[in-house]
């Protein structure tokens, strides 16, 4: 991935940012800069740049990945990139006392090679574990980039390992070459994740302290793998499931969710075809919650351990997660949810423009994993 000179915090102005997406600014106002919800160090970033772009809809998954390997869009991603890579920050989450390894390992059933980022404190104590998903709408992204490497070693701060997969893609190739629809991610972090419990012992973490992370695609794959496990009877890997921002209902707008119409092109828009084509059609169309998990029922999601749904006021895909939020509520599913107010998507995976919500959320984070998926249970 396309790297640059990590950027701070205090140099991250909204100027300077906006230069790194695009040079040009938008003719009019955006939502972005007009929403009075939203917080002003997120409009100072975000505002100045043009207003996202509404993508036409694809007739399939081989035009949008003609489209996507355009020389305009190629360029665009790599600017996206680069401003994630400037937030690795050391004055935001120092590297001091931990430790950070890459884990090479097989995929199952496939057997194509994916990778595991492994950040802890920097000693021999046997920590909990956060197995991480990033996101990217299951598309792009990766956990190599520089927000991911504040992010994971603002969460092993808390005195918790951090296992970040590095999964296939199914647009844009990561540090994992290979892109593919679904079900390759998932199997993907279902095989990173046996991978992690069955070496609990050489990492130095409680297998019997190991949860589920991720935001926005990462959201997503958290509760399929979640409900891929209870499928297969596996669920005693893990101790609990933490979806952030969760990217789950395949199509947008949907009146159901009036976030996805009154938070539509804040900071992104949502409301094309384009993810749902990139990840597989047949799995949407077939209703399949592994892939999307808006199409999961009470049966689906009975069962699984304690979860935490974790939304933003400005975001369109608010309403989705709480609407999971209130399924397993309704399925005897032991859940909580939590509203940042004032946040877009996803913020919290960009640290340096709002450090306090960032570590906020990653101490949530650790704590759920400590407490084993309990929720504060006093001892």
């Amino acid at each position: 991935m396309p790297t640059q000179t990590p950027l701070n915090a205090p140099q991250l102005s909204g100027e300077s940012a906006a230069k790194t997406i695009a040079p040009a600014k938008a003719s009019t106002p955006s939502k972005t800069a007009t929403d009075p919800r939203l917080d002003p160090r997120i409009k100072k970033v975000f505002a100045a740049m043009p207003a996202p772009v509404e993508k036409p809809n694809v007739s399939s998954r081989e035009e949008l990945l003609a489209q996507e390997n355009s020389p305009a869009a190629l360029a665009a991603l790599a600017r996206q990139t680069a401003l994630f890579d400037s937030m690795d920050s050391e004055e935001i989450a120092p590297s001091a006392g931990l430790s950070v390894r890459v884990e090479t390992l097989s995929s199952s059933p496939d057997g194509n090679t994916i990778k595991i980022r492994y950040v802890r404190r920097d000693n021999s104590e046997i920590l909990p574990c956060v197995y991480y998903i990033h996101g990217g709408r299951m598309e792009m992204s990766s956990c190599f980039e520089g927000n991911y490497r504040t992010w994971a070693r603002m969460i092993a701060a808390r005195g918790v390992a951090v296992a970040m997969v590095e999964f296939r893609n199914s647009v844009h190739p990561s540090e994992v070459p290979e892109i593919a629809p679904f079900p390759a991610g998932l199997n993907d972090c279902i095989s990173g994740l046996k991978w992690v419990h069955a070496n609990a012992a050489a990492l130095n973490i409680d297998p019997r302290r190991i949860i589920v992370a991720g935001e926005s695609g990462g959201g997503n794959l958290t509760l399929a793998v979640g409900m891929k496990l209870k499928q297969d009877g596996e669920l005693g890997l893990i101790q609990g499931l933490y979806s952030l921002v969760p990217y789950i209902a395949g199509e947008w707008p949907l009146p159901e969710y009036p976030s996805s119409i009154e938070n539509e092109g804040i900071v992104l828009n949502f409301g094309d075809n384009r993810a749902t084509m990139a990840y597989g059609i047949e799995a949407f169309n077939a209703r399949n919650p592994l892939a999307w998990p808006r199409f999961a029922t009470r049966q689906d999601v009975e069962g699984l351990p304690p979860t935490v749904i974790s939304v933003n006021e400005c975001d369109p895909l608010r309403d989705e997660g709480i609407a999971f939020y209130r399924l397993l509520l309704a399925s005897g599913v032991s859940a909580r949810c939590r509203q940042v107010m004032g946040a877009c998507h996803g913020v919290e995976l960009l640290p340096a423009i709002c450090p306090d919500i960032a570590r906020s959320t990653a101490s949530d984070i650790a704590d759920f994993a400590i407490t084993s998926g309990g929720f504060k249970q006093e001892s």
